[in-house]
């Protein structure tokens, strides 16, 4: 896991990198809000702990800066300061701080908050990704689905379209263009009472209770170039 720490005051830096490397932490520092949104957008570090009084950029500023960044928004931060009002934590905490840790405090103290915060953002992080996944699969089940159904739906359409008399094609051909019973009769010889047989068999095999319905029907499925 890797901690970043800015503070400008160099002692502090010092002792709190050196007790986080002794705990088995792997630590990079800055010594201003400025540096240390460089730092965080080069290395991606696992926790920031911060102080709030620094030249160029304050903490409240790079929390803020930290947080409008979208994979830094599970990101946990620590704020370090020797300002104790309630309403400096509040905007601490309104920044986006998940932890207001006001100085003098104790390494051990720091360490067991970084320990906690950083079991408790794998745990977010963790469930997280597995909610993505989900969402990921169940789209393409959707998709796949979706897919199916169509092939489905072009299948028995074809089924549907082979299933005609060779008579049967002939006549809804016809009957799309618009023609009427005799003058389809007169266009394959057969008669209008015959060619009325031929449209009550379409109207049966295609499911539609009118021509109207029977034209839409063979429109919306393509069953006719």
């Amino acid at each position: 896991m890797t901690i970043l720490v800015v503070d400008d005051d160099l002692g502090t830096r010092l002792s709190i990198s050196d007790y986080l490397e002794l705990s088995g932490y792997s630590v990079i520092t800055a010594d201003d809000g400025q540096d240390g949104l460089k730092m965080a957008e080069e290395y991606h570090p696992d926790l920031i702990v911060t102080d709030i009084v620094m030249p160029r950029m304050n903490g409240y500023q790079l929390v803020r800066r930290v947080r409008q960044k979208t994979e830094f928004r599970l990101l946990p931060v620590i704020l370090l300061t020797a300002r104790t009002k309630t309403q400096e934590r509040i905007l601490g905490y309104q920044s986006g701080c998940d932890l207001y840790l006001p100085k003098p405090f104790e390494l051990e103290e720091l360490a067991a908050a970084i320990q906690n915060l950083l079991e408790r953002s794998q745990i977010i992080q963790q469930e997280y990704r597995v909610s993505q996944s989900h969402e990921q699969q169940k789209s393409k089940s959707g998709e796949i689905k979706k897919n199916e159904n169509s092939l489905l739906s072009k299948d028995r359409d074809s089924v549907m379209f082979t299933s005609l008399t060779p008579r049967e094609q002939e006549v809804l051909e016809l009957l799309i263009q618009g023609l009427s019973n005799a003058e389809i009769g007169n266009k394959l010889y057969i008669s209008p009472r015959t060619v009325e047989k031929y449209v009550s068999s379409l109207l049966r095999k295609t499911d539609t209770s009118n021509r109207a319905e029977l034209v839409h029907f063979v429109m919306k499925h393509g069953l006719v170039e």
